[in-house]
């Protein structure tokens, strides 16, 4: 059993005991109990409101042990639009339904869900589902680290 409760800047340099492979809505719990696939039973008990990004270390409370986080492929819905017009009015459509996105200057990701894809698609987006890392932009008022 391992108990994490603190977070760290990305290094890629630094050794690490093992690496926590963790979705979106993972990241996001400050308190909470995971078991790795070789059988490692980790807790997360963070500061309250901390979300993680992907390559984020963490650390036993005496500093002993250092953990890797990335992020966990998960399926999502990866929109894109030859015009940069669309996806901003996309990412406005799902911003107001406080949908978790990911945005680039290229596409928009979110969770997959039936609704939103039609929703897109009718919009004249071009939307496909896959298998990725997904990162959502924090919002405005969360904090990192």
């Amino acid at each position: 059993m391992l108990t994490l409760t603190k977070c760290i800047p990305a290094d890629p340099d630094v050794a690490v005991s093992f690496t926590l492979a963790l979705t979106a809505t993972e990241r996001t719990r400050s308190r909470h109990r995971l078991e790795t696939p070789d059988d490692r039973v980790v807790y997360l008990r963070l500061p309250r409101g901390t979300v993680l990004r992907d390559g984020d270390l963490l650390q036993t409370e005496t500093g002993d042990r250092l953990v890797r986080v990335t992020a966990k492929p998960e399926p999502v819905l990866n929109v894109t639009s030859q015009r940069s017009l669309d996806l901003l009015r996309a990412a406005y459509h799902l911003g107001n339904r406080h949908v978790p996105l990911e945005v680039t200057p290229t596409y928009l990701r979110l969770e997959s869900d039936l609704v939103l894809k039609t929703m897109l698609a009718q919009m004249g987006l071009e939307v496909t589902e896959a298998v990725l890392p997904f990162q959502p932009e924090t919002g405005a008022y969360g904090h990192h680290h």
